[in-house]
């Protein structure tokens, strides 16, 4: 029997295709077919023959087709291959950057979220150098012969790169499937993990209770992400929305929501205005983030950018990316203007120096400013902060 892993072909780039055949003596023998054998043809060599001496292999002949594929790359493609013929519970770890090991706020800015397959390295590589709020890696988007060796892959790729500050987001396969990735994620520095097709809570807590497991505190940080899909989830929003602490933000995914419904997802989203307002709806009144759906045209700048002047006027604080050219766009489509902000600090410092006075009535001008202004000014404050467009000490700069 021979267990193989990995991708070839004339398009593949940093990624490899390696065969593993046990064959009972003679030792181990690798084949290794690189352009860059002269370079790193020992490396490479030495990281297989670790592997296969970790899982207790002495026999074996070993083809690598490389493609220039990184050392994370190589090892999760070593282990997937090998294990399809000597199964185990152990994992072959590489080490973990201390910068990759960072977990992230609740209330973190997630204007944008980056698409990436979860079987596709060249894609991941420079993934969080687009500025993208978060980049997520798909489990569910990866053909079903795949899905176990992309789950070695995104394992290692959670441990080993540099995001550079992005949200390290993992859409599972959906549950029951997706509990399977939880074994590989969990452990290794993720920050967030999207539940697609939801439509029930027992998904969400049948998630939430196997990270936990995994995890073994309930302190772990990591937080959850609900992708509203269907009539139903839209129907059952809130109470997805609010079904767990970990919660931090609601997201709808209106490609196969429109498809649920029978109807096509159109420019002007006349069939998706009521699931929209919804989704904004419930995780407004469950206290978290709302999140609109990719813009499928990466070739069409304007219709992107009405795109998301629509959605960020219905409500929403973020969208999907499905290219890195959509990210500039986005981002500084849900950033508040400088008009905004500069009338949201008038609005807090008033609101404050009436709570200092003992005055239940904030003025501005002749104007009277009620509560619910102050909450959105307060918002608007929050996101200027945290996107870095305003300094956390403004109130000290103000004064002055």
């Amino acid at each position: 029997m021979i267990g193989t892993a990995g991708n070839k072909g004339d398009s593949i780039r940093s990624d490899c295709f390696i065969s593993v055949e046990l064959t009972g003596k003679g030792g181990i023998e690798i084949d290794l077919r690189s352009k860059v054998a002269s370079l790193y043809g020992r490396s490479i060599r030495e990281r297989c023959s670790d592997i296969l001496s970790y899982f207790g292999v002495g026999n074996a002949r070993v083809i690598i087709e490389d493609e220039g594929a990184l050392d994370f790359v190589i090892s999760a493609r070593m282990e997937a291959a090998l294990k399809k013929l000597k199964p185990s519970e152990k994992q072959y770890l590489l080490p973990v950057p201390s910068a990759t090991a960072e977990r992230t706020h609740r209330h973190k800015p997630r204007r944008s979220r980056l698409y990436i397959p979860g079987n596709s390295p060249k894609l991941m590589i420079n993934a969080g150098i687009h500025g993208a709020d978060g980049v997520i890696l798909l489990e569910d988007s990866v053909a079903p012969e795949k899905k176990d060796e992309a789950r070695y892959l995104v394992r290692n790729a959670l441990r080993a790169l540099n995001f550079y500050g992005a949200e390290k987001m993992v859409r599972i396969n959906q549950v029951p499937e997706g509990m399977k990735d939880l074994e590989f994620i969990v452990p290794h520095n993720v920050n967030l993990i999207l539940i697609p097709k939801c439509e029930t809570t027992e998904q969400i807590l049948q998630v939430e209770e196997e990270i936990k497991r995994i995890a073994g505190t309930p302190d772990h940080g990591i937080h959850m992400m609900p992708i509203i899909e269907s009539a139903l989830g839209v129907i059952n929003a809130y109470v997805l929305a609010s079904a767990s602490t970990n919660i931090v933000a609601l997201a709808i995914g209106l490609e196969d929501y429109t498809a649920d419904l029978g109807t096509r997802r159109s420019e002007e989203g006349k069939e998706s205005f009521f699931a929209r307002s919804a989704i904004v709806n419930a995780a407004a009144a469950a206290g978290i983030q709302a999140i609109d759906s990719v813009y499928s045209d990466v070739a069409d700048m304007e219709g992107l950018q009405r795109n998301v002047t629509d959605s960020r006027a219905l409500g929403f604080v973020g969208m999907g990316c499905i290219h890195p050219r959509q990210i500039k766009i986005i981002n500084e489509g849900f950033n508040p203007d400088e008009t905004e902000i500069e009338r949201a600090k008038e609005i807090v410092l008033a609101f404050e120096e009436a709570e200092r006075n003992g005055s239940g009535v904030i003025v501005i001008g002749s104007k009277m400013i009620d509560l619910p202004v102050v909450k959105r000014a307060l918002s608007i404050i929050k996101t200027a902060v945290g996107n870095g467009l305003l300094k956390p000490e403004w109130r000290e700069e103000n004064h002055d």
